[in-house]
């Protein structure tokens, strides 16, 4: 299963590099396709055949994150995973706030109002 999902995780940066490709660092206004693809190839120091098997997004071929920071440097697009980290960073910075120095304190209303908002998210109830 891990195989799987290291996969999909593969596939979908492969999607990332493609649309970044076509729309930012090699738009439709550089050319035709194969204008494109050297143009982006140049911009990004690829070889011309690495830059196409992304292009096309080729399923035998894995971005690395070298290669991932390289397009997002000149695409100026950000991989989706950062927001998520960033969204789970600050949940661990509020769980540090609320529990504070007293954690055995507040540990127990903490864990309270979490399983009270789960529910209330649960049922759909707005007031």
């Amino acid at each position: 299963m891990s195989e799987i999902a290291s996969e999909k995780s593969e596939m979908s940066s492969v999607e990332f590099t493609q649309y970044a490709l076509r729309q930012r660092i090699a738009p439709p206004t550089v050319g035709s396709v194969k204008m494109r693809i050297r143009h982006a190839s140049r911009q990004l120091g690829w070889t011309a055949s690495r830059t196409k098997d992304a292009w096309y997004a080729d399923p035998r071929i894995s971005i690395s994150a070298d290669e991932l920071r390289e397009v997002e440097d000149h695409s100026g697009l950000r991989y989706g995973r950062e927001e998520l980290r960033t969204v789970e960073d600050l949940i661990r910075q509020a769980d540090v706030l609320l529990e504070g120095p007293n954690e055995d304190f507040y540990r127990p209303f903490n864990a309270a109002m979490r399983a009270f908002f789960r529910a209330v998210a649960g049922t759909r109830t707005s007031r």
